[in-house]
């Protein structure tokens, strides 16, 4: 598992996860040659080779690091808010905003609103400016390359779709400003709190504004038409509770009582506002997990989910892309 530590910019390895140090004063040097990253996994074996990569060890390690952050933790928890956490709030805000400006257009089509390529021409336009708004100057040579994973992780501009491998773009996005050295070790809790949580906002305003179509979505056997991480670090949040069960979660009233307090239930609230019918007929998945015995044990079961469902499948993998910071190849020791 990865673990932030107060020590000066050192990367080494420990098992499959590599262990991130960032001083608090010092940032990683500028010398690294940036890329633009770029696909690699074009085929059914290649899987092999992103499975391996030091890319999966870092992706999977940070969403692991953030998971034990925001254990037992509300979203109201009082957690320090960094200039940087602020600049990639105010980053999303912008984003936010354009929705406004870019209103729906009239088309014979119910979803996948054409509008939603006109805001999407704008970022893919402003992307670099607004990551170097976030990033200082003695790093601007990583914008370009950070800058491609926000882009990708908004939706798909063609298919006018979005998904879990979407979602997971941000999260390389967020990861790689913890690389930088831009996110530091105490941005833990607000990395989830403030900016996943705004990031997930806006892409339900997306979702709603456009009628985005669900990316490679399974149907009822899925566990959410869009999202996945809110669902882990949202039980994580949930470990221990006091009075909240599992079970809980498909009671109309503990959602509307508590979903201010927790990313899980927020996102159970947000499917029932989208879907009718029975809970247990729009939302199998979730009806079946809703009967395990804790939280720890949907944390985990998640996690394994997570891989199975998401990294490990060709369809969502074959779109990420791979630069110096996300690199394809194998793990190193040291």
């Amino acid at each position: 598992m990865i673990i932030f530590l107060p020590q000066p910019p050192k990367l080494s390895t420990i098992g499959r996860y590599r262990d991130y140090r960032y001083s608090s004063e010092e940032t990683p040097p500028a010398t690294q040659n940036f890329i633009i990253p770029k696909k690699e996994i074009h085929t059914v074996p290649d899987m092999g080779k992103w499975k391996r990569s030091q890319a999966y060890a870092d992706y999977i390690g940070f969403i692991l690091t953030l998971n034990e952050g925001v254990k037992g933790k509300k979203l109201t928890f009082d957690y320090k808010v960094s200039e940087a956490i602020e600049k990639l709030v105010a980053l999303l805000d912008t984003l936010d905003r354009w929705i406004d400006e870019t209103p729906p257009v009239d088309q014979p089509s119910r979803f996948g609103n054409k509008a939603y390529r006109t805001w999407y021409a704008k970022l893919d336009q402003e992307a670099e400016n607004l990551v170097a708004t976030v990033v200082p100057t003695h790093l601007a040579a990583a914008v370009p390359e950070v800058a491609v994973y926000l882009k990708e992780a908004v939706g798909n501009s063609t298919r006018i779709d979005y998904g879990t491998g979407h979602e997971a773009a941000f999260a390389a996005f967020l990861c790689c400003l913890c690389k930088i050295g831009v996110l530091r070790v105490d941005d833990q809790v607000a990395i989830v709190f403030k900016v996943f949580d705004r990031y997930l906002e806006v892409m339900r305003k997306l979702q709603k504004t456009y009628r985005m179509e669900p990316a490679g979505s399974q149907g009822v056997w899925g566990l959410d038409d869009f999202q996945f991480l809110p669902f882990i670090w949202g039980s994580s949040q949930l470990i221990d509770h006091p009075y909240l069960e599992p079970r809980h979660f498909v009671d109309e009233k503990a959602v509307s009582e508590n979903h201010k307090d927790y990313m899980f239930l927020q996102c159970i609230l947000f499917i029932t506002e989208m879907k009718t019918g029975p809970f247990a007929e729009h939302s199998n998945q979730l009806w079946n997990i809703s009967a395990v015995p804790s939280w720890s044990k949907v944390n985990q079961g998640l996690i394994r989910m997570y891989k199975a469902e998401c990294l490990e499948k060709f369809p969502v993998i074959q779109h990420f892309k791979f630069g110096s910071l996300l690199p394809i190849h194998p793990v190193t020791s040291g």
